[in-house]
């Protein structure tokens, strides 16, 4: 090329306005109006942290804790640190979410049978500081969703989550291991829409993986949406969107999009039988021009390994790998 159409050349591609971001605050309206509305900062109590108990493992310490995360309602989680992790020498930090299991945050710390669901577990010894926190109803954390909506505190089990994460990353944030600036989430199937609910209200988080977690939902189970509507997720979509896919305020779609630029991987196995892997790539083909406008195509990945409803070795391999990239 000529020197003089080189130079023009790359004028133009300065000139070029940068891409406008997505409108986060929007998306998340359409998101309160089946979650219900996000707490005020009001709500906010000193975190409170109490260890319960303690031990040395192999190359990491295992601390069970609570933390208030709102007055009168208090968080059981375990905290992984490892032996690399100091107050000198920070380390990055992973939020990571249960599935659907009466034992909750115990596996993803490696107590349950499942080794391909024990992230925390597999993290903190790629140095890592992991908390598990159980979610409402699960393992220890007892919680009575039936009273919160009396008294107008949520509307959905789902918002109660997301309050609870966001008050999580407050916690990884106060501790002297943690470098603040680089945390991330991550979970399967529950674990997996719980990690990208969060990420959607808290900006924070800069990596988000999910694993079995979501697809359209006009492919999930056929456009019959009532496995959303327990006190646990969010009985607005049966109250007032009559489980109707075509009436739903907002899509998962709409979640990706709001993450961008920050990192979102996807591992959707194509024998889900609970998301429907061609909702899932759905998804990912409407969010990918968000992220090619503002130049980061990369940071959004899905990969569809040859699996049921799990989060196999490919797809942890892959999911870990990426977490390094983008908080290493």
């Amino acid at each position: 090329m000529p020197r003089l159409l080189l130079c023009l050349s790359l004028t133009l591609t300065l000139a070029l306005p940068a891409a406008e971001p997505p409108d986060r605050v929007a998306i998340r309206k359409k998101m309160e109006k089946a979650m219900g509305p996000m707490p005020g900062a009001d709500r906010k109590v000193p975190l409170d942290a109490k260890v319960v108990s303690e031990e040395k493992l192999q190359g990491y310490v295992r601390r069970k804790i609570t933390f208030a995360s709102e007055k009168d309602d208090r968080v059981p989680a375990w905290l992984l640190i490892p032996n690399t992790a100091t107050k000198d020498k920070k380390a990055p930090a992973m939020l990571c979410l249960h599935q659907t299991i009466n034992i909750g945050k115990d596996e993803p710390v490696g107590l349950g049978k499942q080794d391909s669901k024990a992230q925390a577990l597999h993290l903190v010894k790629r140095g890592y500081v992991c908390l598990a926190p159980d979610y409402p109803s699960f393992g220890e954390y007892k919680y009575d969703f039936q009273a919160a909506f009396k008294r107008g505190d949520y509307q959905s089990g789902t918002m109660k989550a997301i309050w609870n994460n966001m008050r999580a990353v407050d916690y990884l944030q106060s501790l002297a291991e943690v470098d603040g600036e680089r945390i991330g989430v991550i979970g399967h199937s529950l674990g997996g829409h719980n990690s990208m609910f969060t990420a959607a209200f808290d900006e924070r988080l800069k990596v988000i993986v999910s694993s079995c977690g979501f697809c359209s939902f006009a492919t999930y189970m056929k456009g019959n949406l009532k496995g959303w509507t327990s006190d646990r997720y969010m009985p607005k979509i049966a109250s007032e969107f009559g489980n109707d896919p075509k009436k739903m305020p907002f899509d998962f779609s709409d979640v990706v999009i709001s993450f961008a630029p920050r990192a979102f991987l996807a591992v959707a196995p194509v024998k889900d039988t609970n998301f429907d892997v061609s909702g899932v790539k759905d998804v990912i083909a409407a969010a990918e021009p968000t992220y090619k406008a503002l130049r980061v195509a990369d940071n959004l990945k899905a990969i569809y390994p040859d699996a049921g409803h799990d989060f196999p070795e490919e797809g942890r391999k892959v999911a870990y790998e990426f977490i390094d990239k983008h908080l290493k």
